[in-house]
C-alpha cells in the first residue's frame, strides 16, 4: 500500500548540506536532476530558479507532482534519464544500500553527476562514541522502530555507510568519486583532544597504504587523503561527489 506523509520522516528546513550542494549546482549549465528522497522539496526550491529541471522522487505524498519512488525497489525511470542524481540522507535508511546505489548509477547518464550525503560515521566524535559504546554518531539503536517485512514505514538510521563503502559500491556499479565535502563541524570544542588521534592516524595510514598491490598507489593516496581531510574528520554529514564513468 502507498505510504502517507506520516509514514516516513524528512527534514523540514534547508540544511547545511543542502546549501553546499545547491552552491555546487549554481555555476553549472541547466541539468535534469533527480532529487530523491525529495522530502519537503527544499532542493527543488533552491535549484529550479537556477534553471535546472528538478524531478522530485519520494515515498511521501508531500506534493502532487512528486514521482512515487520506493528506494528499496527498482526506480521508475529509464536508463540514463538524468544529468544528475541527488540522494541526501537516504542510504542510511536502506536495508540494501547497494541496490539503491546500483539504481542511482543506472538512471544517471554517462558523464553525469551523482551527489550523496549521509551521516558522517567517520568524524572524530563518532569514532569516540564507537570506542565507548560500539555505536556510531546518529545511529543510536534505542529509538529504532520494529518494522516487519513488507511494512511501509521508516526504519530510521539502520545502515551506517563509511566513505570507503560508498566509494567501493559506486565504483563497482560504474561511478567514480571526484571529491568529498561536509557540512557543519561537529563538536569543535573537542578539537584539542582529536589532534593527537589524527596525528597517530596519519602515521598508521602510511603503513596501511603500503599494503596495496601493484598499480594501487595513486588510488590509495586519494582514499587516505580523503579520509584524513578536515570535512571527513569533523563534519556532521559527509557529502560525496561522483561522476558516472
Amino acid at each position: 500500500m502507498p505510504s502517507t506523509k506520516r509514514d516516513f520522516s524528512h527534514v523540514p528546513n534547508f540544511t547545511g548540506y543542502m546549501k553546499k550542494i545547491a552552491g555546487w549546482f549554481a555555476d553549472r549549465p541547466p541539468m535534469r536532476i533527480l532529487d530523491m528522497p525529495a522530502g519537503a522539496g527544499k532542493m527543488r526550491e533552491a535549484l529550479a530558479p537556477l534553471g535546472h529541471e528538478v524531478v522530485c522522487g519520494d515515498i511521501n505524498r508531500e506534493s502532487g507532482d512528486y514521482v512515487y519512488v520506493d528506494m528499496s525497489r527498482p526506480l521508475p525511470f529509464e536508463d540514463g534519464s538524468f544529468d544528475a542524481v541527488v540522494c541526501l540522507e537516504g542510504l542510511e535508511h536502506m536495508i540494501e544500500p547497494a541496490l539503491l546505489i546500483s539504481e542511482i548509477v543506472r538512471v544517471t547518464r554517462r558523464g553525469g553527476h551523482i551527489i550523496i550525503s549521509t551521516p558522517n560515521i567517520t568524524n572524530m566524535y563518532s569514532r569516540l562514541q564507537f570506542l565507548f559504546t560500539g555505536t556510531f554518531y546518529q545511529f543510536n539503536p534505542a529509538p529504532i522502530p520494529v518494522v516487519r517485512p513488507g511494512e511501509m514505514k521508516d526504519r530510521g538510521h539502520i545502515a551506517p555507510m563509511s566513505y570507503f563503502q560508498i566509494r567501493y559500491l559506486f565504483e563497482h556499479f560504474g561511478a567514480s568519486v571526484t571529491s568529498v565535502d561536509g557540512d557543519k563541524f561537529k563538536k569543535k570544542v573537542l578539537a584539542p583532544l582529536f589532534l593527537p588521534i589524527v596525528l597517530a592516524g596519519m602515521l598508521i595510514s602510511r603503513v596501511l597504504m603500503r599494503e596495496g598491490g601493484p598499480g594501487t598507489a595513486g588510488r590509495n593516496r586519494e582514499i587516505f587523503s580523503h579520509m584524513l581531510s578536515l570535512p571527513m574528520l569533523m563534519s556532521r554529514s559527509l557529502i560525496v561527489y561522483l561522476q558516472k564513468d
